[in-house]
């Protein structure tokens, strides 16, 4: 075989092994691109697709109006911080917060409702403002978590009074903020941020509470406050 024969054919043959090589690449990205989907993007997709939301329990009714009440909710803040070009941590909502918006005891379980009513609202959100889940992590490693917010640590009389015993307030703020450091020192350590409402204790708020304390709503409203403020404290590095 002559020496040009020769050339030519192995040209070929290192073609080959280089589309070869790049189909490869190409595959791998793709099938990484689709194992890195990003909570916004499932939060895109699901939408009002009710389908698509965990079933935690509950009746149809009382799943079916919450996570209705909670997506409107979420797009209506959405569509108005994206106007603004501001983002917002959900917490930052009093709709986010008391999550009750078209509850009705009949409905069942309030705790329930509100779970429901969390995971739609930032569905909705991110849907309308979908530049948030980002920004929530790009400034995390930037280390600017707050937003504005003020940072009180455990001075507690700097915290909001909503009425209701000091000891139910205090017990509430202390608990909420041990919660929220513990919580924000580990997202820290593995350098991400999460929602509030990501965490089951903030979403319950209940830990250390005792029916002797008073009214349980106020004391789960107490600790959301005191979880916020020890979750931004732990991100920082407190």
């Amino acid at each position: 075989m002559r020496a040009t024969d020769r050339s030519k054919q192995d040209g070929y043959r290192l073609g080959r092994v280089v589309l070869l090589v790049m189909l490869s690449m190409v595959t791998s990205l793709v099938v990484l691109n689709g194992l890195m989907l990003t909570k916004t993007e499932a939060a895109q997709r699901r939408g009002r697709n009710w389908d698509g939301y965990p079933k935690l329990g509950g009746s149809f009714e009382l799943r079916q109006t919450a996570l209705n009440a909670g997506y409107n909710e979420g797009s209506k803040e959405g569509r108005r911080d994206h106007g603004k070009r501001t983002i917002k941590n959900y917490g930052d909502f009093k709709s986010y917060k008391n999550a009750d918006q078209d509850y009705s005891s009949k409905l069942g379980s309030k705790d329930l409702y509100q779970r429901y009513f969390r995971m739609a609202f930032e569905s909705g959100y991110e849907t309308e403002n979908p530049s948030s889940s980002g920004n929530r992590n790009r400034d995390s490693n930037n280390g600017n978590n707050d937003r504005g917010r003020e940072h009180w640590g455990r001075d507690w009389g700097q915290y909001d009074t909503y009425g209701g015993s000091s000891e139910l307030r205090q017990t509430a703020l202390n608990a909420g903020y041990n919660a929220g450091i513990k919580e924000g020192r580990n997202d820290r350590k593995k350098g991400h941020r999460r929602s509030y409402g990501d965490f089951g204790s903030y979403q319950k708020a209940t830990d250390d509470y005792s029916s002797k304390l008073g009214d349980r709503e106020l004391y789960r409203r107490y600790y959301r406050d005191g979880f916020e403020n020890g979750y931004e404290d732990g991100l920082r590095g407190n």
